[in-house]
């Protein structure tokens, strides 16, 4: 069984309700309509009637919901929670009724806060900043987290490293700049993530090009500060760097370079260096071991709020809600 199956498996054990604000995008309702059939989670869009009619002629959608922003009855709840939220911000009523109607993602948002939904997808065609923004607005990060962070959960086939092939990598996603704090902090959300999705403890390591002073410059430095704050500030997590990628992978290799180490040739969930490392390095064993990469996957938010590529397909739709489902169970 594909691990994304399990995921499934998962989710439809304690359905949750997940929004797709994109009823704009014929590849919503493909995903929806395979959702509602597999049982896999409870399926809100949020559309007008003509978006529906234009869009999602030929799908059956009879078993998802259809909120129309322009005439839901909870509207006036909404709007008045945005209010609440943003007004500091210099958010009024008309405000935010102007931008909750031209931005459906907003309204999924509020939906989510007000507890009428459990998790929002979106991304298929609008960016990550799209994403994002409303979700930091109006859901907040977890009480503690200072910023989000994102992970893609790969799978290798036919592979003995990691946990049976399967590994959590993160940042791949959203982090341009990394500090020590910062990395510290992607360390113990993707321990979380790794443990709440696989259902086995985590080995984290932080990657760097060396291992345990093998090579000296500030990006090193970096790393090995991080390292020193996550084992203060998260004592439980088993946790070790700065490792190289063969070190923290291969037994053989880790008790040659970082002797002692529980960490080093049994990592599980790899912490990269920077943005560009961590992209880069998913993408190359996406690829070239044909993994399945699911994600990216979102971290650190309040209530889950899942990204997607913007060259998605309806199974990689299917695929997040998933694995949103599964993060609302947890929250």
């Amino acid at each position: 069984m594909a691990f994304i199956d399990e995921l499934k498996a998962k989710a439809k054990a304690d359905k949750k309700t997940i929004v797709l604000p994109e009823s704009m995008d014929q590849r919503t309702y493909e995903a929806a309509e395979k959702i509602a059939k597999e049982g896999i989670a409870n399926i809100v869009i949020i559309g007008t009637a003509d978006e529906i009619a234009k869009n999602g002629a030929g799908y059956d959608l009879s078993g998802v919901t259809i909120v129309d922003p322009f005439n839901d009855p909870n509207k006036q709840k909404y709007i008045d929670k945005f209010v609440e939220l943003r007004s500091k911000k210099g958010v009024t009523p008309e405000i935010a009724k102007d931008q909750m109607e031209k931005d459906y993602m907003y309204y999924a948002c509020l939906m989510c806060k007000c507890g009428d939904a459990d998790g929002v997808v979106s991304g298929a065609c609008h960016s990550t900043g799209n994403t994002i923004r409303p979700a930091l607005q109006l859901l907040k990060t977890k009480p503690g987290i200072s910023s989000v962070s994102g992970f893609f959960l790969m799978e290798v086939p036919d592979c003995d490293l990691g946990y049976n092939g399967l590994f959590v990598f993160a940042d791949c996603a959203v982090n341009v700049d990394f500090d020590a704090p910062k990395l510290a902090e992607i360390a113990a959300l993707s321990a979380e993530s790794f443990r709440n999705f696989v259902g086995a403890e985590p080995k984290v390591a932080m990657l760097s090009y060396s291992t345990k002073g093998s090579a000296k410059h500030d990006d090193v430095t970096k790393v090995t500060d991080a390292v020193a704050i996550a084992h203060e500030k998260y004592p439980d997590i088993e946790l070790d760097g700065e490792l190289q990628l063969d070190a923290a992978l291969v037994a053989s290799v880790g008790e040659l370079k970082a002797p002692g180490s529980k960490v080093a040739g049994h990592a599980n969930t790899l912490v990269f260096p920077s943005l560009e490392a961590g992209n880069i390095g998913y993408k190359l064993v996406q690829r070239l071991a044909k993994a399945n990469a699911y994600g990216p996957v979102l971290q650190g938010l309040a209530m889950p709020v899942n990204d997607l590529s913007r060259g998605c397909y309806a199974d990689d739709i299917v695929g997040v809600v998933a694995m949103t489902a599964v993060q609302a169970q947890q929250a």
